[in-house]
């Protein structure tokens, strides 16, 4: 029995995917203008095989496909195209979690303004009143703070999102 190479291999939806990443980081990055940006994105989603994929991004820097590799794919599952992780990620638990910021800055908002109205009120009764602002802080923090740590844990919520369309996937090929 014939090994298949991995050009040869059938990419899937998820392969194209970072390959589209990886080519609009390209464009972030100023290495390709928008009209090459564009042609190389019709060809990410024509593309048919790792092959294709890897001819796509072969000419931009730290791309080297997995035969070129000195690390060799785990066996018994084909390899994707390789490209060094976005600027800021450093592997699933060690990346920047963007996400994270976006929701304790909602609570930090929260959190400053009622302090700020407790103060005011302090201040204008001319003595420290009741402490209110900690039933808002202190709830709202609890909550936050488990779904942070469970999502976090889980690989972030884009895991999640992929995980559904990996199931919906999965639901239509039966």
């Amino acid at each position: 029995m014939a090994v298949d190479r991995r050009e040869n291999l059938r990419a899937a939806d998820v392969d194209r995917q970072f390959v589209a990443e990886r080519l609009k980081a390209a464009v972030d990055e100023g290495r390709l203008s928008l009209g090459e940006y564009d042609d190389r994105l019709k060809e990410t989603y024509a593309a048919r095989t790792y092959g294709d994929l890897d001819v796509i991004l072969s000419d931009l820097p730290g791309f080297r496909p997995v035969d070129a590799s000195a690390v060799a794919p785990a066996s018994g599952y084909a390899a994707g195209p390789t490209s060094p992780a976005p600027v800021g990620a450093k592997g699933q638990f060690g990346r920047q979690p963007h996400w994270l910021l976006g929701i304790w800055s909602g609570w930090l908002i929260a959190v400053t303004v009622n302090v700020v109205i407790w103060a005011l009120v302090s201040i204008s009764n001319n003595e420290a009143v009741y402490f209110w602002p900690m039933w808002v802080a202190g709830p709202l923090g609890a909550v936050l703070l488990a779904t942070s740590v469970s999502t976090y844990l889980a690989g972030g919520p884009d895991a999640a999102r992929e995980l559904k369309r990996e199931r919906r996937r999965q639901r239509r090929e039966r």
